[in-house]
């Protein structure tokens, strides 16, 4: 199965990595994706994880979870990344089975090696 990310490569040998390490993202990109595949297979803990932890207190898994669980995520469009932000829309149909697109401009940051991200401006 090719990764729920838009990369073109299995899912094994791209996000599930970061999935299993998180130091493997070597981009704010790269975590961006492995994020949006997380919601896709409802890798919460890892959603969670990842949230920088200056701000990971503010996060509730349960939030999380329900949003990941009652949505179905179809796919994610990177507009703009540089090193520490990602604009980006994720498309999906919400509990009700409408489409709604998440567009979101991402700032991250790099910690002992590792990519978190830090928080994000809903865009219109």
């Amino acid at each position: 199965m090719t990764c729920p990310c838009g990369n073109t490569i299995e899912f094994e040998n791209c996000c599930q990595k970061i999935h299993t390490d998180p130091s493997c993202a070597q981009s704010a990109e790269m975590l961006m994706r492995a994020r949006y595949s997380a919601f896709v297979k409802h890798e919460i803990d890892f959603i969670y994880n990842t949230f920088h932890p200056s701000t990971r207190h503010f996060q509730d898994k349960k939030d999380i979870q329900q949003w990941a669980i009652s949505s179905k995520w179809m796919n994610l469009e990177i507009l703009k990344s540089t090193d520490t932000i990602v604009e980006f829309k994720a498309h999906y149909l919400d509990q009700y089975l409408e489409t709604q697109i998440h567009h979101e401009r991402s700032t991250f940051k790099k910690d002992q090696g590792i990519w978190y991200y830090v928080d994000g401006i809903i865009l219109p």
